[in-house]
């Protein structure tokens, strides 16, 4: 990942990381909720960026840590209130992303950046498929596999905002930039809504895939004890 946003971007990985929740029709669907009238904007610590290969260490503070599939939109040009219209012209491409989740943090907290923030909780794939190719991403199939076994199999044409949408409206909030990052939302499936709960264990192999993308891989480690 930082290979790739050093060789397009200069510079190590995205400035932003700006995520939306329940942007997904199944997902919301599958907590019995009403889909929001607006996207639900929140963010993750730089700290949680990581790569293809690089490990998902799940943190002492958390009993219940999801893998989430999202489409992540990368910025190749700076914009401030774009419109909708215009917004896939400051549009890069699109990468496979994993927006980790530890969730009794998350829903202990009432509010998600902790949860969502702890390191290498943000693995993005290292190949960014570029917008001309695949235009403003809709009908793509995104699935999770948990050591082979499908959770999430989904497309982005479920999408409640799609990606003009959310590019738009995150500009109205913030200068997008260069190597910036939206990821999109997570579809139906993730561990903490099936029955029973399945969480992350040590050992396990996260496999995130994105049709016309690729696939982002990464394995589940433990956090090591304190040094010193």
């Amino acid at each position: 990942m930082r290979a790739e946003w050093t060789r397009r971007f200069g510079r190590s990985g995205p400035g932003a990381v700006i995520c939306v929740g329940l942007n997904y029709h199944d997902h919301a669907a599958e907590q019995g909720v009403e889909p929001p009238s607006a996207p639900l904007l929140f963010s993750k610590l730089p700290g949680s960026l990581s790569g293809a290969g690089d490990p998902i260490v799940l943190p002492f503070e958390s009993a219940h840590v999801d893998a989430e599939a999202e489409l992540a939109v990368v910025i190749g040009a700076r914009a401030r209130r774009i419109t909708r219209a215009s917004a896939l012209d400051v549009v890069a491409g699109y990468v496979c992303a994993n927006d980790v989740s530890a969730r009794d943090v998350q829903f202990g907290d009432g509010q998600w950046l902790r949860g969502k923030s702890f390191d290498g909780f943000c693995p993005l794939g290292d190949r960014i498929a570029d917008v001309a190719t695949l235009g403003d991403a809709r009908a793509l199939r995104i699935v999770q596999r948990l050591n082979g076994d499908v959770l999430q199999d989904s497309s982005t044409d479920d999408l409640i905002f799609d990606v003009p949408q959310l590019v738009a409206y995150a500009s109205s909030v913030t200068t997008l930039e260069p190597g910036d990052v939206i990821l999109t939302g997570t579809p139906a499936g993730v561990g903490i809504f099936r029955s029973p709960p399945l969480p992350l264990a040590p050992g396990d192999v996260v496999e995130i895939e994105i049709e016309g993308i690729g696939v982002l891989v990464n394995p589940v480690v433990a956090e090591a004890g304190p040094s010193g």
